[in-house]
């Protein structure tokens, strides 16, 4: 097998990540996290309770609720929707984020909806997740919308409440770089 060569990229050449961090930072540091703008905010009613009711105690709204979608999503049943959801708590978290939703503005994709489904695969369904955005949710697997060429950040209920307030996220920028697999054998 025959050794591949290094690629140069040219002073100028920027990883896709380093283009949208670079469309998208409000304020960077290099000492602590940088503040940068999300585009869409993807909640569900596991994680957003909290975040409402910090709006809420702290008298704040959410700052852009067109860009907020919301969907209930971890306690849903596999059962028919015409039974409902018989777990108290899971039923009290999706009739909360529907009451959340309502108060603060924001679209729902409720359990009654056609629409409805996991978040991750709603936000791309329903054209909500686009190349070149940035996206946040409270939800380790936020990170998949990167498939979709978006810069996405799974992130904790604080945080959640503090997109909603700011439209903004604070995070340490990643580090990027020009990595090379090579594959030798048959």
């Amino acid at each position: 097998m025959s050794k591949v060569p290094a690629v140069e990229r040219p002073a100028s050449a920027h990883s896709l990540f380093d283009k949208l961090w670079g469309r998208h930072v409000v304020e960077e540091r290099v000492d602590g996290p940088s503040l940068i703008y999300v585009d869409r905010h993807l909640v569900y009613e596991v994680t957003s309770p909290q975040a409402f009711e910090g709006l809420r105690l702290a008298g704040r709204s959410v700052w852009r609720p067109e860009t907020v979608l919301a969907t209930p999503d971890h306690n849903v049943p596999t059962t028919p929707r015409k039974l409902g959801i018989r777990d108290p708590l899971s039923r009290a978290q999706v009739e909360q984020l529907t009451y959340n939703c309502a108060e603060f503005g924001i679209h729902e994709i409720g359990m009654t909806d056609p629409r409805q489904g996991i978040i991750h695969v709603v936000g791309p369904e329903q054209g909500a997740t686009l190349p070149g955005m940035t996206i946040v949710a409270g939800d380790s697997h936020t990170s998949t919308h990167g498939a979709f060429a978006a810069l996405a950040f799974g992130v904790g209920t604080s945080d959640v409440e503090h997109v909603l307030a700011t439209q903004c996220l604070r995070v340490e920028k990643m580090r990027s770089g020009c990595g090379l697999l090579a594959l030798h054998g048959e």
